[in-house]
């Protein structure tokens, strides 16, 4: 009798640290998904805000077309992409769209000078500033997510329970390159 005791206690016990753990990995997913989450709503926050600023331009600088639909294609990519590492390429391409599009506007004082102009560029620079909050949240509890799936015991259950390591959202080769800078004009 003591001994169906002791193997109905050590059962429970084993049942309760299984439900525990199981409900420590969906806590984690999910932050994951709320982290991926942040991350979407500020990116489709800069692509609402990025027409309205090639609009402004437009005006002035006509003559830039090709810069205008290198925008407009990498506003899309953004749009159009699935998963973190090419939603990570789509964005780095439109910011750099977005870079370049602000080098233009710097040969145009009178654009520069006026308020919508103005109100749109510290917009986007706040929703840059935005995205990357979100992407480092969001690597943060990928990172913590990533270490629980994978560590023992989590790693023996993990995978037949359908909790996946996720992917970070990263920057692309390109970003790592170290920039040329040339002093000879």
């Amino acid at each position: 009798m003591l001994v169906v005791i002791v193997a109905i206690a050590v059962a429970v016990v084993l049942l309760l640290v299984l439900a525990f753990a199981f409900n420590h990995l969906v806590r984690l997913r999910n932050e994951t998904q709320a982290g991926w989450s942040n991350i979407d709503v500020q990116l489709k926050r800069r692509n609402d805000l990025i027409p309205n600023l090639v609009e402004a331009v437009k005006g002035y600088a006509a003559h830039e077309r090709g810069l205008f639909d290198e925008i407009t294609q990498a506003r899309a990519a953004v749009s159009g992409a699935s998963g973190p590492a090419a939603t990570a390429a789509a964005s780095d391409a439109l910011t750099a769209g977005v870079g370049k599009l602000f080098a233009v506007a710097e040969n145009y004082p009178q654009l520069r000078a006026t308020e919508n102009f103005q109100q749109l560029q510290s917009e986007l620079t706040d929703t840059e500033d935005k995205i990357a909050a979100a992407r480092r949240y969001y690597n943060s509890v990928v990172q913590t997510y990533n270490t629980a799936v994978q560590s023992f015991p989590a790693v023996l259950y993990a995978g037949m329970l359908g909790f996946r390591a996720r992917e970070f959202f990263a920057a692309d080769d390109s970003d790592r390159a170290v920039p040329q800078v040339s002093t000879t004009t």
